[in-house]
């Protein structure tokens, strides 16, 4: 990698196009020496959002002392539950909205000069090989910082994944900027235009839609697709339908969850293809779903996907609470015939790599002559809770293998190579959508 130093301008005057062109400028200059001639990349361009607000908080606290990388591994999680005791919250182990708001809460109350976070700052630093190995044009990483506004700094650099030939390199350019939240508002213009106008715009947003930002609004119209993972949404329902109004709006988004849920989709799909069970479709009108507690994003798009491949018109959402956080869905299919859904938040002793991974699904049907019963479950859970159920009907099982890597970044390397319209979750979403409101609208009643 070929880097130039840290180009920096102090308040209130912050980076300007032109100085982080120049300094980009100086890495493609032809210099001579023994440094081989390198060719741009002409892939795409992506703006990332790495809020990273969690680690800032622990760091600034006082109980975490590592790199501010995004990465919440075992040291992030030690970090979280240490400030889970402290506090007397649930230990998660996870940043959860109590344990979120607590720690703004805690952050807030600290003096001026106790809120510099002073450890090391990855953000922008570490090129993920998923986005590498596609071989971008250009990555633009936001990185919000916490403390004074001070303007904002950035940092360009080169990186040569790919060697074409002995003499020749294809090179990525990286361009990293830093500052408060104030700060990179003031400077989105700038990052508007660092975007390559004639290839693919991608946004990665790692953090929750916010169309009320002026940084938002300006980038979900720049980009040709909005990648977000919702399994990190701390209040998946509201955050679900802002997306249903951005996709409504023409914005093209892509949550890497949905991509989680696939197996999923697919074994459902599956149990049904012998033409004795596809005609019993009809007859399904109970439904379980199981999922970690704590995000139910992934149970809504399973839930929204499954209504909408069946024309199920959703009509009430009931929370009736208890320890599985109950919520009971009612629907009216074909031919008037009602449906209920029954979702269930299965609290785990030991938490799975994804927050609200889906434990295990039963279709079920009230006429027990029904061909229908099928149950799914996931490996590392299996099926005790759907198999005690019950049921007078013979019943197809299956166990659910999660995918062989579900990490974002992972995702994120296959989304970069089909991105695009997805009308089955744009379908998905907004039969999800209209069940949240209907939970709304009774709650209001």
């Amino acid at each position: 990698m070929i880097t130039t130093p840290l180009v920096a301008l102090q308040k209130p005057k912050d980076i300007s196009l032109d100085e982080i062109e120049s300094e980009l400028g100086k890495i493609w200059f032809d210099q001579t020496g023994d440094r081989k001639a390198a060719t741009r990349a002409t892939t795409f361009s992506m703006v990332i959002y790495e809020p990273e607000e969690f680690q800032q908080l622990l760091a600034a606290l006082g109980f975490y002392q590592g790199p501010i990388d995004g990465i919440h591994g075992p040291q992030t999680k030690q970090a979280i539950v240490q400030a889970q005791q402290t506090f007397g919250l649930s230990i998660t182990g996870r940043v959860d909205p109590q344990t979120r708001d607590r720690l703004r809460e805690e952050f807030a109350k600290q003096p001026a000069d106790r809120v510099q976070v002073n450890n090391p700052n990855n953000r922008g630093f570490t090129v993920s090989d998923a986005i590498a190995v596609q071989n971008p044009c250009r990555i633009i990483t936001l990185c919000p910082e916490l403390g004074e506004d001070t303007g904002v700094t950035a940092q360009v650099s080169a990186y040569c994944p790919v060697q074409r030939s002995s003499t020749n390199l294809i090179c990525c350019e990286y361009i990293t900027l830093r500052g408060t939240k104030e700060a990179l508002e003031r400077v989105g213009d700038v990052v508007t235009s660092l975007l390559i106008g004639d290839l693919p715009k991608f946004v990665w947003w790692k953090a929750t839609p916010n169309p009320e930002q002026e940084l938002f609004r300006r980038l979900s119209h720049e980009c040709d697709c909005m990648i977000m993972d919702s399994c990190y949404f701390s209040e998946p329902e509201s955050e679900f339908l802002k997306i249903r109004d951005l996709i409504e709006g023409d914005t093209y988004i892509a949550d890497l969850n949905w991509h989680r849920i696939q197996p999923w989709l697919e074994l459902t799909a599956a149990a049904f293809d012998p033409p004795e069970r596809r005609e019993a479709l009809v007859d399904v009108d109970r439904v379980a779903i199981d999922f970690e507690k704590g995000n139910a994003a992934q149970a809504l798009m399973y839930l929204g996907w499954l209504a909408s491949r069946l024309k199920w018109e959703p009509t009430a959402m009931i929370q009736t609470g208890g320890d599985y956080n109950l919520r009971h869905v009612h629907f009216t299919g074909a031919n008037g015939r009602s449906i209920e859904v029954e979702l269930a938040a299965i609290p785990m002793a030991d938490w799975g790599e994804i927050p609200g991974d889906l434990v295990g699904l039963r279709l079920t049907s009230t006429n027990e002559k029904a061909n229908c019963c099928t149950i799914l479950c996931s490996e590392a859970m299996g099926c005790m809770r759907m198999e005690a159920g019950g049921s007078a009907q013979a019943c197809r099982m299956e166990q659910v293998s999660a995918l062989t890597d579900q990490k974002a970044e992972f995702l994120l390397g296959q989304q970069l190579q089909r991105w695009g319209q997805d009308v089955l979750y744009e379908e998905s979403l907004a039969v999800a959508a209209q069940i949240i409101q209907t939970e709304k609208v009774q709650a209001a009643a």
